[in-house]
C-alpha cells in the first residue's frame, strides 16, 4: 500500500518511458501503435480491468514493449493468474528478462501467487539488486506470513534501504515484534537519514512498529516530531493506543484532532468506543455517528463498525436502523453480525443470495454456521459444502473454515476427510484441525496430529498445543508440553498469548513454580496474563496467592478478571476474601453489570459467604437472565441448606420458557438429594426430558439421589440402565447400598467392579458401607487389599473400628499414619464419635484435649468435638460439666453451633422444623399429639432416655418435653396429625439422629404400621412396621 502511494502511477509511467528511451536505441517516438497500446494497457490496469488488459495484450503482443509487458505481468498479479503470467515470462527475450523493472514485477508476481521459491530463485540470479527489488521481496514475504525471512534477507542486503524499503521493513518488524525485530527496527529508525524525517508515510510505519513493540513513549516522540501530521498519522497513533489498551488516551488524541476525518478514522473510533462501552465512549461514538458526513453513509465497512459499536452499547434498535440503511448489503455486512453473535441474520441474508458465490462468501457462511452450530446451521453448512465448486476445493482458507465448521458440529470424521483432501497443508490448516480436536475433547488425537507436522510452527500452533496438553494433563501431555516449551524459539517468548497458554498448561500440570517463572519473565504483562495466573492459583487451591496477585494489578480489569477473582473469594471464604470480593463487586463498572457470567460468579461468591439476600438482589438486577445465572442461584440455595427454593426457581424458569440444560438438571437433582424426599425426587425426574436421562452424568446423579432418598430399587433401576458404567456409576451405587444399611450388597458390587475403575472414592464408599453395617472383618480384609492407603481411606477405617469400639486398633492406625504425616483432624473426630457412643468419658476427654493441642485453628471442628464430649457428660448425668464445657468452648472458639433441622413432605407440602419449634401454624396440634402418644407408648414399656439430653434442663422442663422437642420428632408428629395419616413417612435431618429418637421412631413405625425413612447426617434409617431398623442399631 505504501509502495503504491509513494510512486504515483503517472510519475511511474513517465519515468519508465524515459528509461525505455535510454535503453532502447530503436525506440522511436513515432511508434504510435506501441504508444497507444501502452497508454490503453495502463488505463485498463489503473481502472482494474485486468481481464481486458490481458486480452488486449494477447491480441497485440507483437507490438508490445517492455512497458506493455510490465502492465501485463501486473494484471496477472492482480488476478492471481499464475499460468498466464508464466506463459508471458517464458516468451520474454533475454534482454527483457534483464530489465530491472520486469524483474521487480516478476518477483512481485511470484510472491503474490505464493510461489515464494520461484521469487527467491529469480531474486538470487539478479546481480545488481535494487531497492524496489528488495521491497518487492520483503513485501511478498510479509504477504506469505514469512516476516522472519524478511529480516534474514535484510541481513544480507548490501545497499542502503530507501524510504520505500524502510517502510516495508518497519512493517515486517511490527508484524514480528520479537526481540530481534525490536533490535533491527529501532536501529533502522535511529540511523534513518535526516531527509526522511519529513516523510509521513515512513514515519507512520515507524509509529505503527513502535506501538506493536509496546514502546509508547518513542511512538509518541516520533508523532510529536512530525511537522505536518496528516489524518493517517493520527489514525496510526489512535489505533496504537487502542491496541495497547490505552483507550482513554486514544479518545483524548481523537478529541485534539482538527483535520477532516477519513473512513479509517471513523472505523477506528467506532471500534474503540465499542471496546470501551463506557459513558464517555457512548457519548463520543454516538456524536460522531450523528455528525458523520453523507459521503460515508454508503461505506459498508464504516457502517459495519457503527453496527458493531451500537450493539456493544446495547442499542440494538440503533444497530438495526443503521443496518437497514445500507443500500447494497453483501454477505460481508453480515460478517459483522457473525462477530456480534447474530449469525442467524447472516444466514437469513445468505439464503436470499442469487448470484455466484466467491471464496469470501463461503468462508463467512461456514464461520456463521460454526458459530451457531444448530440444526439450521448444520443443514445450510453441509449443503453449501457439498455443492461447493471444485475450483474452491484447493483454497486452503475456504477449506480451513469448512474444517472449523464441521468440528463445531462435532462432525470430526468429515473434517478429517477434508483435511486429508488438502494437497498442500499449511500451518493454519493444521492449527484448525488440532483446535477442533481439542474443542471435541479429543486431545490425544490433537497430539497425534501435532507430532506429524513437519513445517514451521506459528504462535497459534504453540497456543493450541499447550491448550491440548492442559486439557489432557497426563504423562504424555506433560512430556510433549514441556519439550515444546523448552524448544520454543526466542521470538515467541515475548508473545503474551503464547506464554499465557504455557502458564495455563503448567498450572494444569500442577507445576506452579514454573508457571510463576514464565509469568515473571513477561516484560509487559496484560490483563489476560494476570487472569491466567490467578485462575491457575484458584485451580490449584491457592486462592490466597490468587488474591495477593490480584492486589498487585494496576491495569484495567476485564470481565474475566472479575469472574476469576469472585471465584477465588468464593473458594477462600475468609475475612480477606469477603473484604476483597465485596469491594470489587461494589466498585465494578456498570458495563459489567449486565454480563451474566460475571454476575453468576458474584452470586456464587455471595452464596459462599452465606449472603443469600445479597445474591438474590444481584440475580434480580439482571435484565436478561441467562441459564448460567440461574445455575449459580440454584447451586447457592443448595450450599446454604435451602434446597426447597430451587423448585420455585424452576417454576419461574418454566414460566419464562427457559429450558434447563444438563447442568441445571444436575443441580436440581442435587437439591432433591439434599432434601431426601422421594416425592420431590420423582417430581423432578418426571420433568427431565428422556434424551437427557440417558446422559451418564444425569444417570450417575440420579443413582446418588435415589440412594439419598432411600429408594434403593429406583437407584438400581437407573444403575442397570447405564451401559458404559464408569467409576462414578459404581461408586454411587456402592454408596447407596452403604447408606441404606445393605453392606453385603455393597461388598458384592465392589467385588464385581473392574479393578482399573476402582479409585479412592470406591474404597471410601465400601469401607463406609461396612462401617454402617457393622461388618468389621470384611472391612479389614478390603482395607488390607487397598494398595495405596490415602488419608481419607485410613480415616474411614478408623471410623469403622471406632463405631464398634475397637479403640486400640483405631489409635494404632492414627499413630502409624502420624509417623510420616501431619495429624489429620477428621481421624480424631471419628475416634471421638466412637468414644461418645461408648459413653467413655476418660477416652473422650483424652481425645478432645489432644485435638485442642494439635488443631488450635480448627474452631468449627473443635466446637463439634466439644459438643460430642458434652454429650458424654450429659449421658452420664454430669449436666453441670456439660453446660460449663459448652459455654466455655463457644465463648473461646467464637463460632456458632449448627442448629438441628428436619424436613418432611406431606401431600406435596415441604415443611422444615428446628428443635422445639413453635413457628408452624399447627404446632399446638403436633405437641398435643406427642402428649397423647407418650402416654400410649409408656404403656408399651417405652421410657424416654435422659442420657440423650445434652444440656441442663430448665425448671419448667421435663425429660419428656426436652426429648419430644427434637426436630425429627416434630416432623414425624406433623405427619401423624394429617387426615388421613400418610401411608409412608419420610424425614431428613441435617445432624445425626439421637438414640432416644431412634428408639421412639421404631415404636411409632410399629404402632401405626407405617414404613418410616429417616435420613440423618451419616446414613439412612429404614424403620419397618415390625419395629426394626435397617441399621440394626449401628448408628
Amino acid at each position: 500500500m505504501f509502495l503504491n502511494k509513494s510512486l504515483h502511477p503517472l510519475y511511474r509511467y513517465q519515468y519508465l518511458l524515459i528509461r525505455y528511451r535510454k535503453t532502447n536505441k530503436n525506440y522511436s517516438i513515432t511508434s504510435s501503435s506501441s504508444n497507444n497500446l501502452n497508454s490503453t494497457m495502463k488505463s485498463l490496469v489503473d481502472s482494474k480491468q485486468y481481464e481486458k488488459a490481458l486480452k488486449l495484450f494477447n491480441e497485440q503482443s507483437q507490438i508490445s514493449t517492455d512497458f506493455t509487458i510490465n502492465m501485463a505481468i501486473k494484471a496477472c498479479t492482480k488476478l492471481h493468474d499464475y499460468q498466464q503470467g508464466v506463459n508471458i515470462k517464458e516468451k520474454l527475450s533475454p534482454k527483457t528478462l534483464n530489465n530491472p523493472y520486469i524483474q521487480t514485477s516478476l518477483i512481485h508476481f511470484y510472491m503474490q501467487c505464493h510461489k515464494v521459491d520461484h521469487g527467491y530463485h529469480l531474486f538470487s540470479k539478479i546481480v545488481n539488486k535494487s531497492n524496489p527489488m528488495y521491497a518487492s521481496m520483503f513485501k511478498g514475504l510479509i504477504t506469505n506470513n514469512m516476516s522472519e525471512k524478511v529480516l534474514d534477507l535484510f541481513d544480507e542486503m548490501i545497499i542502503e534501504p530507501d524510504s520505500v524499503t524502510l517502510t516495508v521493513l518497519f512493517n515486517a518488524c511490527a508484524q514480528i515484534a520479537n526481540n530481534r525485530a525490536m533490535k533491527i527496527g529501532k536501529n533502522l529508525l535511529h540511523k534513518m537519514p535526516t531527509n526522511y524525517q519529513n516523510n509521513n508515510v515512513l514515519l507512520n510505519s515507524a509509529i505503527d512498529m513502535l506501538m506493536k513493540f509496546r514502546d509508547i513513549e518513542n511512538a509518541e516522540h516520533v508523532f510529536q516530531s512530525m511537522k505536518k501530521k496528516d489524518i493517517i498519522s493520527y489514525n496510526v497513533m489512535i489505533k496504537g493506543y487502542a491496541t495497547n489498551e490505552m483507550s482513554e488516551k486514544a479518545l483524548n488524541l481523537f478529541e485534539q484532532m482538527h483535520l477532516n476525518l477519513d473512513n479509517v478514522t471513523y472505523i477506528i473510533i467506532f471500534n474503540l468506543c465499542a471496546e470501551l462501552a463506557n459513558d464517555r465512549a457512548k457519548n463520543i461514538g454516538k456524536k460522531l455517528l450523528v455528525e458523520m458526513p453523507n459521503n460515508y453513509r454508503n461505506d459498508n465497512v464504516i457502517l459495519n463498525s457503527a453496527v458493531h459499536m451500537l450493539t456493544k452499547f446495547g442499542d440494538m434498535e440503533g444497530a438495526e436502523n443503521i443496518f437497514r440503511s445500507i443500500k447494497k448489503k453483501t454477505i460481508i455486512n453480515y460478517g459483522r453480525y457473525v462477530a456480534n453473535e447474530m449469525s442467524e441474520k447472516a444466514l437469513d441474508l445468505f439464503e436470499q443470495i442469487h448470484i455466484n458465490l466467491d471464496h469470501v462468501t463461503y468462508t463467512i457462511v461456514f464461520n456463521a454456521c460454526a458459530q451457531l452450530a444448530n440444526d439450521r446451521a448444520k443443514k445450510i453448512g453441509k449443503k453449501l459444502l457439498d455443492e461447493m465448486p471444485n475450483n474452491y476445493r484447493d483454497e486452503n482458507i475456504v477449506l480451513t473454515s469448512a474444517i472449523h465448521m464441521l468440528m463445531k458440529f462435532g462432525n470430526v470424521e468429515n473434517a478429517e476427510n477434508i483435511f486429508q483432501s488438502i494437497k498442500k497443508k499449511d500451518i493454519i490448516t493444521y492449527n484448525s484441525m488440532i483446535k477442533g480436536y481439542v474443542a471435541n475433547e479429543m486431545s490425544e488425537k490433537a497430539l497425534d496430529l501435532f507430532e506429524q507436522i513437519h513445517i514451521n510452527l506459528d504462535h497459534v500452533t504453540y497456543t493450541i498445543v499447550f491448550n491440548a496438553c492442559a486439557q489432557l494433563a497426563n504423562d504424555r501431555a506433560k512430556k510433549i508440553g514441556k519439550k515444546l516449551l523448552d524448544e520454543m524459539p526466542n521470538n515467541y517468548r515475548d508473545e503474551n498469548i503464547v506464554l499465557t497458554s504455557a502458564i495455563h498448561m503448567l498450572m494444569k500440570f500442577g507445576n506452579v513454580e514454573n508457571a510463576e517463572n514464565i509469568f515473571q519473565s513477561i516484560k509487559k504483562k496484560d490483563i489476560i496474563t494476570y487472569n491466567s495466573m490467578i485462575k491457575g492459583y484458584v485451580a490449584n487451591e491457592m486462592s490466597e496467592k490468587a488474591l495477593d496477585l490480584f492486589e498487585q494489578i494496576h491495569i484495567n480489569l476485564d470481565h474475566v478478571t472479575y469472574t476469576i477473582v469472585f471465584n477465588a473469594c468464593a473458594q477462600l471464604v475468609n475475612e480477606q476474601a469477603k473484604q476483597i470480593g465485596k469491594k470489587l463487586l461494589d466498585e465494578m463498572p456498570n458495563n459489567y453489570r449486565d454480563e451474566n457470567i460475571v454476575l453468576a460468579s458474584a452470586i456464587h461468591m455471595l452464596m459462599k459467604f452465606g449472603d443469600v439476600k445479597g445474591a438474590e438482589d444481584i440475580f434480580q438486577s439482571i435484565k436478561k437472565k441467562h441459564i448460567v445465572a440461574y445455575g449459580a442461584l440454584l447451586n447457592g440455595y443448595n450450599s446454604n441448606d435451602d434446597p426447597s427454593k430451587c423448585f420455585k426457581i424452576l417454576t419461574e424458569m418454566q414460566d419464562l420458557d427457559i429450558i434447563p440444560n444438563e447442568i441445571i438438571w444436575n443441580i436440581l437433582i442435587g437439591a432433591c438429594s439434599q432434601i431426601g424426599m422421594l416425592l420431590k425426587g420423582q417430581y423432578i425426574v418426571d420433568q427431565i426430558p428422556l434424551h437427557m436421562q440417558t446422559k451418564k452424568q444425569i444417570q450417575n446423579s440420579l443413582i446418588d439421589m435415589w440412594g439419598k432418598c432411600g429408594s434403593v430399587k429406583n437407584a438400581e433401576d437407573v444403575y442397570k440402565s447405564v451401559s458404559d458404567r464408569d467409576a462414578i456409576t459404581y461408586n454411587a451405587m456402592i454408596n447407596t447400598f452403604g447408606r441404606n444399611g445393605m453392606g453385603f450388597e455393597a461388598i458384592k458390587l465392589y467385588r464385581e467392579m473392574p479393578n482399573n475403575l476402582r479409585d479412592e472414592i470406591s474404597h471410601i464408599c465400601i469401607l463406609n458401607a461396612c462401617s454402617h453395617s457393622g461388618l468389621l472383618d470384611q472391612a479389614q480384609i478390603i482395607f488390607n487389599e487397598i494398595p495405596i492407603k490415602t488419608e481419607r481411606i485410613i480415616t474411614i477405617m478408623i471410623d469403622c473400628l471406632s463405631r464398634l469400639f475397637v479403640f486400640d486398633e483405631a489409635q494404632k492406625l492414627i499413630d502409624d499414619y502420624e509417623k510420616t504425616n501431619a495429624p489429620y483432624f477428621v481421624m480424631y473426630m471419628a475416634l471421638l464419635s466412637g468414644a461418645r457412643n461408648n459413653r467413655n468419658m476418660t477416652l473422650s476427654e483424652k481425645i478432645y484435649n489432644r485435638m485442642k493441642t494439635l488443631f488450635p485453628d480448627q474452631k468449627q471442628g473443635l466446637l463439634s468435638g466439644s459438643i460430642l464430649l458434652s454429650n458424654v457428660y450429659s449421658s452420664l448425668g454430669k449436666y453441670e460439666q456439660a453446660k460449663n464445657l459448652r459455654y466455655h468452648e463457644k465463648k473461646e472458639l467464637g463460632v456458632k453451633v449448627k442448629i438441628g433441622l428436619s424436613w418432611t413432605e406431606v401431600y406435596g407440602e415441604l415443611v422444615r422444623f428446628k428443635a422445639h419449634d413453635h413457628s408452624h401454624p399447627r404446632s399446638s396440634e403436633i405437641y398435643a399429639e406427642f402428649d397423647r402418644l407418650s402416654s400410649i407408648l409408656i404403656k408399651y414399656n417405652y421410657k424416654f432416655d435422659s442420657t440423650w439430653i445434652t444440656r441442663q434442663m430448665n425448671e419448667e422442663e421435663t425429660i419428656e418435653s426436652v426429648l419430644c422437642g427434637h426436630s425429627e420428632k416434630l416432623a414425624i408428629g406433623f405427619n401423624l396429625i394429617q387426615k388421613p395419616i400418610p401411608e409412608f413417612i419420610q424425614i431428613t435431618k441435617n445432624l445425626r439422629v439421637c438414640g432416644d429418637c431412634h428408639e421412639f421412631t421404631k415404636l411409632i413405625a410399629k404402632f401405626y404400621q407405617r414404613n418410616i425413612i429417616v435420613r440423618d447426617a451419616n446414613r439412612i434409617h429404614h424403620f419397618y412396621p415390625n419395629g426394626q431398623c435397617s441399621c440394626q442399631d449401628h448408628f
